[in-house]
């Protein structure tokens, strides 16, 4: 399998194992260079998975944002601006 067909979590586990043999005391030094050259492709896979997935994670929230005209801090403001609204709408009424 490619380093870019692999997932996160497997490239994840992939580079604890490696880290392991590599800690071994009996590594043999004929496979070395070829267990770091993985390590830094899957390494890479890593960094490329979190940073599309931080960039999704923007566009994301910038589209709740564009949504709404501003960003919903967190549950307990938006359900006092929800119950605020009740109110104003009541004494319309």
């Amino acid at each position: 399998m490619s380093s870019n067909e692999v997932g996160y979590a497997a490239a994840l586990d992939e580079l604890y194992a490696i880290l392991e043999e590599l800690e071994a005391e009996d590594i043999d030094i004929d496979v070395l260079a070829s267990k770091v050259e993985r390590a830094a492709k899957l390494i890479q896979v890593c960094r490329g998975r979190i940073k599309s997935a931080e960039v999704r994670v923007r566009e994301i929230v910038a589209g709740l944002e564009e949504d709404h005209g501003n960003p919903v801090r967190n549950q307990a403001e938006a359900d006092e601006a929800d119950s605020s609204t009740r109110i104003n709408e009541e004494n319309w009424f």
